[in-house]
C-alpha cells in the first residue's frame, strides 16, 4: 500500500487522515467540505446534487430529510446503516472531487468504532463501506487508534511509559466514552463505557432541553420537533456549538450572556433562543438526565472509571491518555483523578483529530506488520536456527549429563544392583534390561524434568543471544522494539517455554556406557583388583577370596568374567559385598559415566541422538519466535 487513510467517523463530528508508506512522515488532516472536523450530518435535498454532508446539511434548504448524530443508534437499529452509507458515501464523493483520493490508487481505509462494538458489529459496519465503494478498509478500535496516536505523537513523549506502565486511554466522543487498559503495549479486554452510550451528545440533548423548557413557545417548538427529524437535529447541533462556545472560555461566560437565536421556519416562523450560563453548565455536567435514565455525566463517568477499575486484574494505571473532544473540560481531569489518583494524566493538543492520525497510524503499522512477518518467516524457514542449535548441542549434553549422572545412578542403577545383590536378579548378564527399564522409568518421572530445567535454561541464554543477532535487525528495519523479539526475555517471562523430555537427552537405548561402567565394575568386585581385596576380609571372604584367585588363575581374566556374568552366584557370597560399598563408590561410578558418554558422543552416536534433539529443539525455537512475532501490534515511535 501506498497511502493509508483514517476515518474517524464520529457521531456528532468526523476527521479524515491520509499517511503515507514513508516512516518519517506524519499523518495529514484533510479538508472535507471546507472543514477539518466535519459534522457528521447529510441531508437529502431536491436539487440535482441529491445528497449534502457537513455543516451545509445542517443549513440547507429545501431537504426532504437531515439525519445527524445517528451513529449512536447502530447497534440497536439496523437502519442507522442507510444513514452511515450516505454519509460515507458523501465524504468518498468530496476525497474524490478534491483530489484527496484518486481513482484505482493502491490505498486503503482505517475506519474506527467504539471499543464496545463485537466482531459481529464491526464486520457488519466494514460492509457499509465495502457496499459504498470504499477501498480495502478495516475496522479498528478507536482506543487503540488513541493509543497509537499517543504513541507516535513526539510532543507527549509518552512512549516509554506506554510501553513500561500500565495504560489508561479514555476516549470521550460525542456518543459513547471508550475506556481501553493498555498493558505493556497491549489492549486489554474490559468491559467499556462504549456500553453506556456516555458522550458529548447528552451534553447537547440537556442543553436543547434546558432551553425548551425555559420557551416561551415550549409547545410549539416541541411539536415540530416530533413532527420534523430535520429541525430537531439542526437545533442540537446548534446546541453543541454553544456549548463548544461556552466551554471554550468558560470564565467569561460567567459574566456574559452566552446564546444563540434560532429562526425555525416550519409551517410558521417561530423563534428559539439556545442559552448556555454557570446554572445549566451545572445541570449539563451534574443534572439529572432521561437518557441516563435519571443519573448524571458526572455519576455515569465516574461510575464507568470505578467499574473499569475494578476490572483490571493488573496492576493501576500509572498514566490516563486523554482523548476527544469533551476531554478539554477541566472537570474531566478531576474526576478521572477522583477514581485514580495515582495516574499522571496527559492529552492531545488537538484531541478531536488524534483518532483519524492514529487510524492512518494503523494502516501503515499494519504495513510494517506484513513485511516484518514475512521476515520472520523467512527467517524460520532458513537453516539458521538449526545451525546455531546444532553447534552447541553438545554443550546442552554436557549439561544435562553433569546434572542427572548421578540421580540416574541414585534413583535407577543402585536400586537394581541391590536387587541382584538380594538374589532378585539372576544373573549379572540380567542386569542390562532390568537397569534400561527403571532408567527409562526415572527419566520419566517429574523430578528428573525439574533436574533438567537448570542445565537447559543455562544453554538457551547463549543460544538465544545467538538468534538475536538475526531478529534484532528485522526489529529495527520495522521500527519495532527490540525486545518484542527478544528470546531471552520471553523465556524469562514464560518460566522455559521450550521443554525437553529427559528421556531425549538421555537416550535409553543408547546408555550402554551408563550398564557397561556399572556392571564392570561389579565384576571387578569378583575379578581382582580392589574387589578381591574387599571380599577377602573376614573368615568367609578369605575363602571365597582363594576360590576366585584359583579361578582366575585357572581361567584367565577374560573367561572368568564371561563365567561371572552368567552365573548364578549364591546369595551368601554377593552378600559378602556391603550394600554401603556400592553407595560410597557413586562418585567413581558416575566418573566413569560421565568420560564414557562424551567419548561415546563424538563417535557413532552423535548423530544418533542428536539428530532428533536438534529437530525437536529448532521447532520449538521456531514456535517460540511465531508466537512472539503474532503479538506484536503496536510499534511505539
Amino acid at each position: 500500500m501506498e497511502r493509508f487513510f483514517g476515518f474517524d467517523l464520529g457521531d456528532a463530528e468526523s476527521a479524515v487522515a491520509v499517511l503515507g508508506k514513508d516512516r518519517t512522515s506524519k499523518p495529514e488532516v484533510l479538508t472535507v467540505c471546507d472543514a477539518k472536523s466535519i459534522i457528521t450530518a447529510y441531508a437529502r435535498t431536491t436539487d440535482p446534487e441529491g445528497i449534502v454532508i457537513g455543516e451545509n446539511a445542517c443549513y440547507a434548504q429545501n431537504v426532504s430529510e437531515r439525519h445527524l448524530r445517528f451513529k449512536r443508534k447502530y447497534l440497536v437499529d439496523t437502519g442507522v446503516d442507510r444513514d452511515i452509507k450516505s454519509f460515507a458515501g458523501g465524504v468518498l464523493g468530496e476525497l474524490y472531487t478534491s483530489g484527496d483520493l484518486i481513482q484505482n490508487e493502491d490505498c486503503s481505509f482505517y475506519v474506527g468504532c467504539p471499543a464496545g462494538w463485537d466482531r459481529a458489529a464491526r464486520e457488519r459496519y466494514r460492509r457499509i463501506f465495502e457496499r459504498t465503494g470504499y477501498p480495502p478498509t478495516k475496522i479498528i478500535s478507536e482506543s487503540r487508534a488513541a493509543l497509537v496516536a499517543a504513541c507516535q505523537s513526539r510532543h507527549l513523549q509518552v512512549g516509554y511509559d506506554i510501553l513500561s506502565h500500565p495504560v489508561l486511554v479514555v476516549d470521550i466522543g460525542s456518543s459513547t466514552t471508550d475506556l481501553a487498559y493498555i498493558e505493556k503495549g497491549r489492549e486489554v479486554e474490559l468491559r467499556t463505557a462504549g456500553e453506556a452510550f456516555l458522550g458529548g451528545g447528552i451534553m447537547d440533548e440537556i442543553i436543547l432541553e434546558e432551553s425548551l423548557k425555559a420557551a416561551k413557545n415550549e409547545k410549539k417548538i416541541r411539536r415540530v420537533f416530533e413532527e420534523s427529524e430535520p429541525w430537531r437535529t439542526y437545533c442540537e447541533f446548534a446546541a453543541r456549538k454553544l456549548k463548544e462556545k461556552y466551554f471554550s472560555d468558560e470564565d467569561y461566560w460567567k459574566d456574559h450572556e452566552c446564546r444563540e437565536e434560532i429562526t425555525i421556519a416550519y409551517d410558521e416562523i417561530i423563534r428559539f433562543t439556545l442559552r448556555m450560563n454557570a446554572d445549566i453548565a451545572d445541570r449539563v455536567l451534574f443534572g439529572e438526565a432521561e437518557s441516563l435514565f435519571g443519573s448524571s455525566f458526572h455519576k455515569v463517568f465516574v461510575a464507568s472509571l470505578r467499574e473499569t477499575r475494578d476490572s483490571i486484574r493488573g496492576d493501576m494505571p500509572d498514566l490516563i491518555f486523554m482523548t476527544g473532544g469533551v476531554s478539554r473540560l477541566a472537570c474531566i481531569n478531576d474526576w478521572c483523578r477522583e477514581v485514580y489518583p495515582e495516574a499522571v494524566i496527559i492529552s492531545e493538543i488537538q484531541p478531536e483529530f488524534s483518532v483519524a492520525r492514529g487510524l492512518a497510524y494503523c494502516g501503515r503499522i499494519d504495513e510494517e506488520m506484513k513485511e516484518f512477518s514475512r521476515e520472520v518467516d523467512n527467517l524460520i524457514d532458513s537453516t539458521v536456527i538449526e545451525r546455531v542449535v546444532s553447534e552447541r548441542i553438545s554443550d546442552l549434553y554436557r549439561g544435562a549429563v553433569d546434572t542427572l549422572t548421578e540421580p540416574v545412578l541414585e534413583n535407577a542403577a543402585l536400586p537394581v544392583i541391590l536387587r541382584w545383590r538380594d538374589g532378585e536378579i539372576r544373573r549379572l548378564a540380567d542386569i542390562d534390561a532390568e537397569m534400561q527399564k527403571e532408567i527409562e522409568s526415572y527419566l520419566h518421572t517429574e523430578e528428573a524434568r525439574n533436574l533438567l530445567i537448570k542445565p537447559v535454561a543455562e544453554w538457551l541464554k547463549p543460544i538465544s543471544y545467538a538468534i538475536e543477532d538475526y531478529t534484532m535487525p528485522i526489529c529495527v528495519r520495522h521500527g519495532i522494539p527490540y525486545r518484542s523479539m527478544s528470546l531471552s526475555s520471553y523465556l524469562a517471562l514464560s518460566d522455559i517455554d521450550i521443554h525437553l523430555d529427559t528421556k531425549n537427552v538421555f537416550n535409553v537405548e543408547s546408555l550402554t556406557w551408563l550398564i557397561d561402567t556399572t556392571i564392570s565394575l561389579l565384576i571387578g568386585f569378583f575379578c581382582g583388583g580392589s574387589g578381591v581385596a574387599l571380599i577377602s576380609s573376614g573368615l568367609p571372604g578369605i575363602i571365597a577370596g582363594a576360590v576366585l584367585s584359583l579361578a582366575i588363575l585357572a581361567l584367565g581374566r577374560n573367561r572368568m568374567q564371561e563365567a561371572i556374568l552368567n552365573a548364578d552366584i549364591p546369595k551368601p557370597m554377593r552378600k559378602v559385598v556391603p550394600k554401603r560399598y556400592f553407595e560410597n563408590h557413586i562418585d567413581d561410578i558416575s566418573r566413569d559415566v560421565r568420560e564414557n558418554f562424551f567419548s561415546s558422543l563424538e563417535e557413532t552416536k552423535n548423530e544418533e541422538i542428536s539428530g532428533r534433539m536438534v529437530e525437536e529443539i529448532t521447532s520449538q525455537i521456531e514456535d517460540c519466535l511465531t508466537k512472539m512475532a503474532k503479538v506484536v501490534e503496536i510499534p511505539l515511535g
